[in-house]
């Protein structure tokens, strides 16, 4: 069963199999020219971390959740860590920024309200991607040149460097998040306190949903009720926790079952299910198809 997960890299595995320098602080920024002969991440695998994808030129075809999107110049598309992401195509004259940080980077660098309720797109069950502007995309990539600069700096080279470093990040997510208000502006806020718990919550779920699927267990981890935890869920996302991990187990499952080489037994086992039985009933209620009428459909 080694090979029946669904691998999911740190950001810091990703970047030496792009064969980047690791940054370090949970923070990366990617810039690369026709710098890629082959698709270096040819598999589905999920990242511990969000990343911002911008497209300067060519073409890059990835698919999220089992759904494809195809980023042409000028686009640009967040990846949470949650998804699962397959590169499926990368044009030979690929102009790409990527800038990837984890959940505790944003967490540590001490987010106010004002920040988070601009950042609506970290917990937007749906982020489609969004065309920039000619102008738009002058003043993105400057910031994202600038934040690199400012990164891999050391400390000692550069008085300030923190400062520094958050401030250009700040600048590049308030950027991204000025555009996704433009195109959708009638998003509400969140309070801080409820998109940091979100955060945290969709964290511990990425990394416990085979093992853990009670509310409790979640809610005991963050310090907190399970009422108020489902609380919070259900005004941010719009789904209570007990839906929130259901989704996590099955969009595993539908991920598992596309792979021919493996059993239901051998996916049932790997979704830590009782029994093949009991993986069938729970999918079939979630799904309205047994596991194997899924895998024929599709």
């Amino acid at each position: 069963m080694k090979n029946s997960s669904i691998i999911k890299h740190t950001i810091s595995e990703i970047i030496k199999i792009v064969g980047d320098s690791d940054q370090g602080d949970g923070l990366h920024v990617h810039i690369s020219h026709n710098k890629f002969e082959k698709i270096p991440l040819g598999y589905p695998f999920r990242s511990d971390g969000y990343s911002l994808v911008l497209l300067l030129s060519g073409t890059f075809k990835l698919q999220l959740n089992l759904i494809p999107h195809t980023l042409l110049k000028n686009e640009v598309i967040i990846v949470k860590p949650q998804a699962v992401a397959q590169i499926l195509e990368m044009s030979p004259k690929l102009s790409i920024i990527s800038i990837s940080f984890t959940v505790d980077f944003i967490l540590k660098n001490g987010f106010r309200k004002e920040d988070f309720d601009a950042f609506d797109f970290f917990t937007a069950s749906n982020i489609p991607k969004l065309k920039l502007t000619g102008k738009e995309m002058d003043s993105t990539v400057s910031i994202a040149k600038t934040l690199e600069r400012y990164h891999r700096f050391s400390l000692e080279k550069l008085p300030y460097k923190e400062e520094l470093v958050h401030s250009s990040f700040k600048l590049l997510l308030y950027q991204y998040g000025s555009i996704y208000k433009r195109e959708f502006p009638n998003l509400e806020a969140n309070l801080s306190r409820q998109e940091a718990l979100m955060l945290r919550f969709l964290d511990l779920l990425n990394e416990n949903f085979k093992s853990e699927r009670t509310v409790q267990f979640y809610a005991d981890v963050l310090c907190i009720t399970s009422g108020y935890l489902s609380k919070v869920l259900k005004e941010v996302s719009g789904k209570t926790a007990n839906q929130l991990i259901d989704e996590a187990v099955i969009l595993e499952a539908k991920l598992l079952l596309n792979k021919p080489t493996l059993s239901i037994a051998e996916i049932a086992e790997e979704l830590q299910f009782s029994d093949q039985s009991f993986f069938g009933k729970f999918f079939k209620k979630h799904t309205g198809l047994s596991p194997t009428a899924f895998r024929k459909a599709h």
